[in-house]
């Protein structure tokens, strides 16, 4: 159920257009803008990463390995699966891995940042794309699976943004989440990245549950490169000038394929059931409480 963001009265058509107080949803390139004060703010991620992400997601191991985990977890969790809302889209990868296994789902993407959704559209002409404040969803009870990935360790308010995910799922819907981990991993790329935090497990899991959901699974990963992961980023605390996520994810041609041979081995054996403890990710799948 679409519900209006000034008033919370449910919408009467498919129009974003509230017959009880009057309030309409401002579109612009053809996207609804729900937080229009927000579209232009620098804060929480910088808005120039979705170019270099929109150049290296098709190829890079990580987000190949992510993007693949992401939908192994959706197929298995929720086989049925007809509806998602992914928070915090960006330029569409994952929706687009979503897509293909779920190929008559309704895929709806959201972001903070138009310019995300430019490329997320030519990614995705078909999906449904909304600017978008995640601790505000203007719906209720709508969607049986909603993502938030690598997303809410950008945003102070994590436990309120889990709050309106759980009120936007329908009863016994699937979410998931993938955030950094470990606290001791904390880094000047997490710093230029805007994270305000990296989680840890029991952290992790407590907020869920405090939001209303019931764990299905929780793993780490990116756990066998965790040692390339940790050499790297010390190197780095010894060079001059600012460490950056950009640079970070620039790997060789050969690195790249060895490291996704690595992730490509984690993520069977995640999906033969290990959970493993460490790791630079972790996913999580929970279930809303009925």
């Amino acid at each position: 159920m679409k519900v209006c963001s000034e008033c919370q009265a449910p919408y009467a058509s498919e129009q974003w257009s509230c017959a009880q107080c009057g309030h309409q949803v401002a579109r612009r390139n053809s996207f609804a803008v729900f937080a229009p004060e927000l579209e232009d703010r620098q804060e929480g991620f910088k808005a120039d990463f979705y170019e270099t992400y929109a150049h290296l997601e098709d190829s890079h191991f990580w987000f190949r390995a992510r993007g693949r985990l992401i939908t192994w977890s959706l197929m298995k969790y929720a086989p049925n699966m007809r509806s998602l809302l992914e928070i915090g889209c960006g330029t569409g990868y994952i929706l687009s891995c979503v897509a293909a296994a779920f190929p008559t789902a309704r895929l709806l993407g959201s972001e903070m940042f138009s310019t995300g959704l430019k490329f997320a559209s030519s990614r995705l002409p078909y999906a449904e794309l909304v600017q978008m404040d995640a601790r505000d969803i203007p719906y209720v009870d709508e969607f049986e699976a909603i993502g938030a990935f690598d997303v809410i360790e950008h945003i102070e308010a994590d436990t309120l943004v889990l709050q309106q995910i759980h009120r936007a799922l329908k009863p016994g819907g699937i979410v998931l989440l993938t955030v950094p981990q470990h606290r001791w991993l904390w880094s000047q790329v997490d710093e230029y990245s805007c994270h305000v935090r990296r989680y840890d497990a029991a952290d992790l899991h407590r907020k869920i549950e405090e939001a209303g959901f019931s764990v299905l699974r929780s793993t780490s990963f990116v756990a066998l490169l965790l040692p390339a992961m940790m050499i790297s980023r010390g190197a780095k605390k010894h060079q001059q000038g600012d460490s950056n996520e950009t640079a970070e994810l620039a790997v060789p041609w050969a690195l790249n394929v060895l490291f996704g041979f690595v992730m490509w081995l984690e993520c069977l054996l995640i999906k033969l059931g290990v959970s493993l403890p460490v790791g630079a990710s972790r996913l999580l799948v929970a279930r809303k409480k009925s």
